[in-house]
Parts: structure tokens; sequence; C-alpha cells
């Protein structure tokens, strides 16, 4: 039972839709469900307000922290659906296992959710291509100075309206000195230190012109993982291919839908190890290459420039690009314009 507190009035009536910076607007509410004593306390709605905590809360010092992003859309009939909760779901869970966080059950994270949408649907314009990002997060909060596992968390849902993560093609550099996450670390999780850690060589890439980094391997650099922001895929030859899963790489969670999509449209999809050298070889070949970033925020953004060892190559990124027809058909689903027939929208 979700105890729900309702919002007297509404933030949106002083939102603009066409002028707005993401991630910086809450919707009218917040999910909020305690950990304690080796259970999960009754979760409740209310208003979105800020979290008080101790500044001695562990997750403040050690980096028990773990979230997901997923989105809520408008279809055509007015009808709201999240876009593959279930998988975020599993996802979240892992992530949480790696960090010795406890588990969260699929009433609290699924059901919760969707009366938190139904709740917050109104900020979902009728016309306008807008989704609700749901960013779903839980930190350690027992107040202790101390290297352990913590024994009290707080997890947590809140809303932000969204547009285009990307508005353009991205200019990538592939990154041979820093590294992301190593074989047996936590790079499969989506825990805060591993963005916290990319921020050094991200900023460097951008004074040097780029918008983000594409990671290589930490123990030979040799082989592509995935960007900053989003997993990568490549389009050689009507094959996608893909770096394949390991535990430094994010399972992206558009990055399984593109590849769903890509074998229903007849396309040879590959996930294996990407060499930097093969990347070099089809481009020096003259290739049409399509290159872009797959992820919950970023949907698929064109790469349109690409750093590898110190040399710029263009990918192909003009209107006919297979990448946005993937794009195009993996919108036509969540917005039920086509058929779902792998059950992806799950409506509030």
């Amino acid at each position: 039972m979700i105890n729900i507190q309702k919002s007297e009035r509404s933030m949106k009536s002083n939102f603009n839709y066409d002028d707005f910076v993401f991630g910086v607007q809450p919707t009218d509410h917040i999910l909020l469900s305690n950990y304690k004593d080796g259970t999960w306390q009754s979760p409740s709605i209310m208003p979105y307000a800020d979290i008080k905590m101790s500044p001695m809360s562990l997750c403040l010092h050690y980096g028990q922290t773990v979230f997901e992003g997923m989105k809520a859309f408008r279809q055509d009939n007015g009808q709201v659906i999240i876009f593959r909760p279930d998988k975020h779901f599993r996802r979240f869970n892992v992530s949480l296992e790696r960090m010795c966080m406890p588990a969260v059950g699929q009433d609290l994270f699924i059901e919760g959710m969707k009366e938190l949408v139904r709740l917050e649907e109104h900020w979902l314009p009728e016309e306008q291509e807008i989704s609700l990002y749901i960013r779903p997060f839980m930190i350690a909060t027992e107040p202790r100075l101390g290297v352990k596992v913590s024994d009290e968390y707080l997890f947590c849902i809140v809303c932000t309206p969204m547009g285009l993560y990307y508005s353009e093609p991205v200019r990538l550099k592939v990154e041979t000195e820093f590294v992301r996450a190593a074989e047996g670390g936590v790079g499969y999780a989506k825990c805060g230190g591993n963005y916290g850690a990319a921020f050094y060589p991200a900023q460097q890439a951008k004074i040097q012109g780029y918008d983000q980094v594409i990671w290589t391997d930490a123990k030979t650099h040799e082989y592509i993982e995935e960007a900053g922001t989003m997993n990568i895929a490549i389009v050689i030859d009507n094959r996608l291919i893909t770096p394949k899963l390991s535990t430094s790489i994010l399972d992206g969670v558009t990055r399984s839908s593109i590849m769903q999509i890509a074998k229903d449209m007849g396309m040879i999809v590959e996930e294996r190890k990407v060499q930097l050298q093969e990347l070099i070889d089809e481009f020096q070949s003259d290739k049409k290459i399509e290159i872009f970033g797959v992820g919950t925020a970023a949907v698929i953004s064109p790469v349109k420039c690409i750093n590898i060892l110190g040399t710029e190559y263009y990918p192909y990124t003009a209107n006919d690009a297979i990448m946005f027809k993937l794009k195009k058909q993996l919108d036509d689903i969540r917005k039920g314009r086509s058929s779902d027939k792998y059950n992806w929208n799950w409506f509030i």
C-alpha cells in the first residue's frame, strides 16, 4: 500500500516546453521508501521536496549509490506507457547486488513507479515530442563514519521532462589513456562512482572540442567499450556491430531494443569485440560507416566525427542512414504506431 499525498499546485504551469534544460525541473511528486532493520518500510508519494539526511550518511563518503533511468511516453491515442520497466528493474537489482545494497521488490519499483507516473502524466504534452524521464535511485543513509556496508538506505523515484539529450550529431574522442572501468570492477553496475571517475577525461575531451569520449578496454586500450553516456553501435554493410557485454560495459536497455529491431529488419547483428584498428581499416577503405550512441537519454545519437589515435574520421550521417530507420522503428513502437510484439510498453 502506497501512502499518497498530492501536491496542491503543479509546477507545470510555469514550465516552458519550448525552452528548457534537461534534468533541472522536477515534476510535482517524489516516491520515498526507507530500509531499516532488514526490511523496506511502506512507500510514500508526496510533494517534491529536498531530502533531509545526516552529513555522516555513508553514501556521502564511501560511494554506495545506485540509479536507473527510463522513460514514459504519451502514445498517439493519448495513453501513457513506461518503456521496458521490467528490464530496468532487473538491471537495478544487479547493480544493487554488486554494491552490497538490499534488493528492491517489483511492487515497490514498478508498481510504485506506475503510481507516480499516473500523478505526473499531465507533464506529457499531447503533441510535442517530450518524454518523462524517470530516475529511481538508492543511497546509503546510515549516519556513521567508517568503511562498512550500510544498514540503512533510502529508495527514491523522481521524474523530469525531457526532449533531445543531444540536439546535434556528436563529436567523440576515443580515450586510450584514462580508464572508465576494468574487467572485474563495477563498470556493468549503474553506480555513481562510474560517472564521477569519468568526469576528468570527459572534460579534457571537451576542451579539445569533443562532446564525449569512447572508452577503450583498461588492459590494452585496443578495443572500444562504450561512450560516457551511452553504448556504441556501428553499421557497416547491413551489419549492426556493438561491443560484447562484459563486467566493464553497461547492459543498455536501448542497446538491447535496437539490436532486436535490427534483427527484425533483416540486419546481421554482431555482438563482439571491436578493435580500433578494425575501425581504422574500414574508414581507410572508404566504406560507408555509421557510428551512433544508444541510451535511454540519448536514444540514438549520430556520431559525425570520431578521433581515433589522433586522426579524425567522419561517419555517415545523411538522412537515409540506417540508424534513423532504427530510431523510427523504436519511436513507432513507443508511440503505438506499430506492433509491440515484445511487450515493451507497460501501460499505466
